[in-house]
């Protein structure tokens, strides 16, 4: 079965150093983190001049590492499409304040963001 092609509609930087790898991306590319507020709690975008919008997130992982976002039509059913694909499924599709997102990975494709904005 074939798909139309999904376009990458966002980067999520997961950094152990948020101060550091902010401050990198503005002095190399004039990328400016902001504060934005969602629900309860807070997110730092990332102006990146393009298209695609960014983000930066702390997080535990031993080096640091980019988690493109897709866009899907049906978080869930495409979700499900990568676990028959054999991809282990790290967040099940969840609700959030602005779309659903679910994470997958694979040896061989790596980690996997997918996203459905509400409309």
């Amino acid at each position: 079965m074939s798909y139309p092609p999904k376009p990458v509609v966002h980067l999520e930087l997961r950094t152990g150093n948020l101060a550091r790898a902010c401050l990198f991306y503005e002095r190399l590319l004039g990328w400016r983190p902001e504060r934005v507020h969602a629900g309860g709690g807070s997110y730092l975008a990332m102006e990146t001049g393009g298209e695609v919008s960014g983000g930066v997130v702390e997080s535990e992982a031993a080096r640091a590492l980019w988690l493109p976002y897709v866009e899907a039509d049906d978080v869930v059913a495409t979700t499900e499409r990568a676990r028959e694909l054999g991809a282990a499924v790290l967040l099940p599709p969840r609700e959030g304040p602005v779309g659903w997102r679910g994470v997958v990975s694979a040896p061989d494709v790596g980690a996997l963001a997918f996203w459905q904005p509400k409309r």
